[in-house]
């Protein structure tokens, strides 16, 4: 990721939460207090009789104690639905990736080192014998409270592109621009942790980062390097929205890139505006369905991909055979990583996902790592399921959005974040 320029004076609190709509992660919602009706004074009760002592009572949970459920509850492995019927043993290579980051952390020491000292390939017995002794899990909850949460599917997928540009690869893959100003909220307000703040400077002033249609506008002005040029930009867009894939060349070699950083305005689904409007059904408004209609009405293009706000900005990979790289910095597994919160999941972790299959009841009960994140993931009860690489990975990931159940798996003596 190339780094962006520090600015030279301190921000102001105002100043920051004043941007912060349109250049950072929404900010999570504020706790409210309770607020009790009045309650009406008991009658006086003329000569009564004095009752027999009991036991003290517990008072009746107030009116709004489901908004104090906590957003993840221990429970036991029988709460699990499926655990008895997944081979944990697949989802140990993913495993081992994510120790790799977190064995010099003192909470998962124990639990890397017990699982480096079973091999790259143990059984699925020793592999379910030692998620049970190394680990308690804890279910999460969404406000409200609810267990159900969002579950969506993203995939890598390839595009064709060009080093050079020309009229066939007319569309650039840009690096991060050298004048997008990066600032963490947390390091400066504590009360704005993982808060990000994107902006540019113009004069003594930081405004808000150029959206996607600024962007476009800017054009060859823009001081962002131009990695590849694509042939497609549907293909381009949905590639950003997956944030990591790979191009291939004329010569038939392919380039892997992924995310670098993202011009900090809010994704806004162009799905949703072609029904919005009037121009497909929510049933149509799928990846192919949105590649039909941009196809059949090429002059409204930029009009539809400009109603998103949001531009990734990408950073070329080394070549591999693995999957692509997530937030933890670990090729991701097939059907074995997940995109989550890093607020409610720490990331690394395991995580048992209970969930159905794309457009279907079928059961999808997973031991999965948490190994990347996503600007649209947000909440505690809310994953992103990594389907793979290619086409068929492709139209499993379009079509999911399930409802599921999380339990995110700590080692012995760790908390979940509060």
């Amino acid at each position: 990721m190339i780094p962006a320029p520090s600015h030279p004076a301190r921000l102001a609190l105002p100043l920051l939460l004043a941007l912060l709509g349109a250049c950072a992660s929404p900010s999570p919602t504020p706790d409210t207090e309770a607020q009790c009706p009045p309650q009406r004074a008991c009658p006086s009760c003329p000569s009564c009789p004095p009752a027999p002592s009991k036991p003290a009572t517990s008072p009746p949970p107030p009116a709004d104690a489901a908004a104090e459920q906590p957003p993840a509850v221990q429970a036991s492995w029988s709460a699990l639905p499926g655990w008895g019927e997944d081979d944990p043993a697949d989802a140990w290579p993913a495993l081992l990736a994510s120790c790799s980051r977190l064995a010099r952390q003192p909470n998962w020491q124990s639990a890397c080192t017990a699982a480096s000292a079973l091999g790259k390939a143990p059984s699925s017995q020793q592999a379910r014998a030692y998620f049970e002794q190394q680990f308690v899990p804890w279910q999460l909850f969404n406000s409200g409270p609810s267990a159900e949460g969002l579950v969506t599917g993203y995939y890598e997928p390839l595009i064709r592109g060009s080093r050079s540009r020309s009229s066939q690869y007319a569309w650039p893959i840009h690096g991060v621009p050298a004048d997008m100003l990066t600032i963490e909220l947390g390091d400066v307000y504590p009360e704005l942790k993982s808060m990000r703040l994107r902006g540019r400077i113009v004069g003594n002033k930081i405004l808000p980062y150029w959206t996607r249609g600024q962007l476009d506008e800017r054009g060859a002005q823009l001081p962002a390097p131009v990695l590849l040029w694509a042939n497609d930009p549907i293909d381009l867009f949905f590639l950003q929205v997956q944030g990591s894939g790979r191009v291939q060349l004329p010569d038939g070699k392919t380039v892997r890139i992924g995310y670098a950083d993202q011009n900090g305005h809010p994704y806004q689904s162009i799905g949703r505006w072609l029904v919005a409007q009037g121009e497909l059904s929510l049933e149509q408004a799928s990846m192919d369905g949105i590649k039909r209609w941009a196809r059949e009405n090429p002059a409204r293009l930029r009009e539809m991909l400009n109603s998103n706000p949001s531009y990734v900005f990408f950073r070329e990979l080394p070549a591999s055979d693995g999957g692509p790289i997530g937030a933890l910095n670990v090729p991701l597994s097939e059907g074995r990583s997940i995109a989550v919160d890093p607020r409610y999941v720490p990331l690394g972790a395991p995580v048992f996902l209970a969930t159905s299959l794309p457009l279907s009841t079928r059961p999808l009960n997973r031991l999965v790592l948490a190994q990347d994140t996503g600007s649209a993931i947000k909440g505690a009860v809310r994953a992103d399921f990594f389907w793979g690489f290619g086409e068929s990975a492709g139209r499993e990931a379009g079509r999911m959005r399930q409802q599921g159940r999380m339990w995110v798996l700590l080692p012995k003596g760790m908390k979940p974040p509060r």
